[in-house]
């Protein structure tokens, strides 16, 4: 299959250097330096050579925030035919989008960030395939992600932004909460070191796609869970209520059992 991939930044980069072994892959960015190093792939310095490509898929891989904008610029260079796609972390508006733009689309998420992700073992990773894309790029996505070992789940555009609200903006907030609290220990336990290492892996993402994940449209109830659950736990330690600390213990135990 001949394929575009737009943004080389981590994942696009990820994606060119898999697919390129079994397809035919063309990448273009606005930062040519980006495209420097890749391998049977094949660059491209303007969205016009685009034109004598004739893609049959086209992966949007840029930054979250411009990824309507960027699929009007690549459009006049596409056949209508073209599957187009993303990998947005977060789906709102995009249904509507991809209803009014007439073209066949398959939408997905792949689930593991490009700092704390082993991309040499990704076998207790999972995907996310939206289940209103068309067959054709469903077909491909899953059998792509497939051959990787990755885990793969059909949401709806809808059931995908909740689980994001909850899988990633949960654990995002409370790292967040951590970092916002942090000063310097001289003395740090087992416990805070790996707290510490997640925060600074989370942190080294990009602040756009931090700060579209956190305003998913579901995030803030997540935040509202958080908080009433924090109140609880500050209540118990102000009564110093052993019983009921020991209750709430086992909830937690149960719930992530």
């Amino acid at each position: 299959m001949r394929i575009f991939i737009l943004g080389t930044g981590r994942m696009g980069a990820w994606l060119a250097e898999e697919l390129c072994w079994n397809h035919e892959v063309w990448v273009h960015d606005s930062d040519l330096i980006k495209m420097k190093y890749f391998i049977k792939v094949n660059r491209i310095l303007s969205l016009d050579e685009l034109d004598a490509v004739k893609p049959e898929l086209f992966i949007n891989c840029v930054s979250l925030g411009a990824t309507t904008e960027s699929f009007d610029a690549v459009f006049p260079h596409l056949p209508q035919d073209c599957i187009i796609s993303d990998i947005a972390s977060v789906k709102n508006g995009l249904e509507d989008y991809y209803a009014k733009s007439g073209r066949p689309f398959v939408s997905s998420h792949p689930m593991f960030g490009p700092t704390l992700a082993n991309f040499r073992d990704l076998h207790d990773e999972s995907a996310i395939i939206i289940s209103e894309s068309c067959e054709k790029g469903k077909a491909f996505f899953r059998e792509f992600y497939s051959g990787l070992n990755i885990r793969i789940f059909n949401y709806s555009f809808k059931e995908h932004d909740r689980t994001v609200a909850y899988s990633l903006a949960t654990p995002f907030a409370s790292s967040m909460v951590f970092a916002a609290c942090m000063k310097k220990q001289d003395a740090p336990g087992t416990n805070f070191k790996r707290h510490m290492a997640i925060a600074k892996g989370l942190l080294a993402e990009d602040d756009r796609l931090l700060t579209e994940i956190m305003f998913n449209q579901f995030t803030i109830r997540q935040l509202e869970l958080i908080n009433s659950k924090l109140a609880y736990l500050s209540h118990i330690i102000g009564q110093h209520d052993y019983e009921e600390m020991k209750k709430f213990l086992d909830t937690l135990r149960s719930n992530i059992a």
